[in-house]
């Protein structure tokens, strides 16, 4: 049985350790659940192990806003206290408390 505990919660505002971005947690997945050909599109040598939660965000960084798939080892806590300006983030979350999003939605 795998035993995976997710470090990041939902709501919760992380950054990416290497590249300029941040966001809020609306999912995870206990190991990468995500395709083969974006897998092997990461440079062998940055690819991260399979065998850890992966993290779905409402990103944005200078230019833009999106949705990230990152894994756990490229991720760490945002304790800025700022808010994610991501316009999907009303749709999921309440108003920033304590640097986190409350859920607004119902999850399964």
């Amino acid at each position: 049985m795998l035993k995976t505990r997710a470090r990041y919660h939902l709501g919760q505002v992380v950054r990416h350790r290497k590249h300029p971005f941040r966001g809020v947690v609306f999912d995870v997945d206990p190991t990468f659940a995500n395709t083969e050909e974006w897998y092997q599109a990461i440079p062998e040598e940055a690819r991260p192990a399979r065998d850890q939660p992966y993290y779905h965000l409402l990103a944005e960084n200078d230019q833009s806003y999106y949705v990230a798939y990152v894994s756990e080892q490229n991720l760490e806590a945002d304790y800025s206290g700022e808010p994610v300006g991501h316009p999907d983030v009303p749709d999921f979350f309440g108003e920033i408390e304590d640097g986190a999003y409350p859920l607004q939605v119902q999850l399964n």
